[in-house]
């Protein structure tokens, strides 16, 4: 259990240090959704891409903890590709997922799956989930 604890650390950190698709684009196509936690100072913004039913593009901007802003990073390489429909089913699991309710565990979360261990810490659940909810608001803005 050790190793697999490692690789999650491993996978968090990496996205934290070279974090995927960062940057926000001054481009009316995206729709952008600004979440703060004033808890604890985790400030993500997200800007959803969707063309014919698909995410087309994903950028992130913000400041936080690691968790917060590598699981955006994460988010932003897994959700490309998708359709709205799956984007929104893949989200609403993992929000369960790190919440450590039912989910569908047969779902492919792909290096989303590192952040399973932060339902042990209830303080991190926001931490791992704010960059998810912002891009849940993003995706139904662009319907």
């Amino acid at each position: 259990m050790k190793t697999l604890e490692n690789l999650y650390r491993q996978i968090i950190m990496d996205h934290y240090k070279n974090p995927k698709n960062k940057g926000l684009v001054d481009d009316p196509k995206y729709h952008t959704v600004h979440i703060k936690n004033p808890s604890c100072g985790d400030d993500i913004t997200i800007q959803t891409n969707v063309t014919d039913h698909h995410v087309t593009g994903v950028r992130h901007e913000g400041s936080g903890c690691s968790i917060c802003c590598s699981s955006a990073s994460v988010l932003s390489t897994i959700m490309i590709g998708k359709t709205v429909e799956d984007a929104i089913y893949m989200t609403d699991h993992y929000l369960k997922m790190v919440a450590n309710q039912p989910y569908d565990e047969t779902i492919e979360f792909e290096d989303a799956i590192a952040y399973q261990g932060v339902r042990q810490f209830p303080a991190r659940i926001k931490c791992a989930s704010i960059a998810w909810q912002a891009f849940k608001q993003s995706i139904k803005g662009k319907e």
